[in-house]
């Protein structure tokens, strides 16, 4: 089937298989690695992207359900070669380990920050829920979630950051 959609703002046409995953056409067809297959149950989150500013598990989409749509991936979010607020905050706040997850992590917040630009940390934690972490207490990225909604309400910059 023809698919036309809008990936990390380039449109994009593509004949696909009627059953490909919208994880495995970022990935494939498309060579962007941030969205990572962790657990092909839509358990994990780790494939997490934006579709049409909405988190959603790219491992419970297919392409063509995508097609007509705006999809955004973590090498998306900061199209000049900056890092978006999440990503400085998640780096500035150490809200990562081994950084399987961390892309997921980051396109989960950044949907949940979109939806909620002020949330508390219950709502972050709930907010996440879907997005597991084998390698931290969560404590560092809830802690960039809350850093990176303050810094994208005020326009600041983070700690990290202002002493570079």
């Amino acid at each position: 089937m023809k698919v036309r959609l809008t990936v990390n703002g380039q449109d994009r046409s593509d004949d696909v298989e009627p059953r490909l995953l919208l994880v495995h056409y970022l990935r494939q067809h498309l060579g962007l690695r941030a969205a990572n297959v962790g657990c092909d149950t839509t358990s994990c989150g780790a494939c997490t992207v934006l579709l049409n500013g909405k988190s959603v598990k790219s491992c419970t989409v297919l392409t063509v359900q995508a097609s007509g749509q705006e999809v955004t991936t973590a090498e998306g979010l900061a199209p000049e070669g900056d890092l978006h607020p999440v990503q400085r905050a998640f780096r500035a706040e150490h809200g990562l380990q081994c950084g399987f997850c961390t892309p997921g992590m980051v396109m989960a917040a950044t949907g949940l920050l979109a939806e909620n630009p002020h949330p508390t940390e219950e709502e972050v934690r709930a907010g996440l829920e879907g997005n597991f972490c084998r390698c931290t207490g969560y404590h560092n990225i809830v802690r960039a979630v809350l850093t990176a909604a303050g810094t994208m309400s005020t326009g600041a910059t983070t700690s990290t950051e202002s002493a570079q």
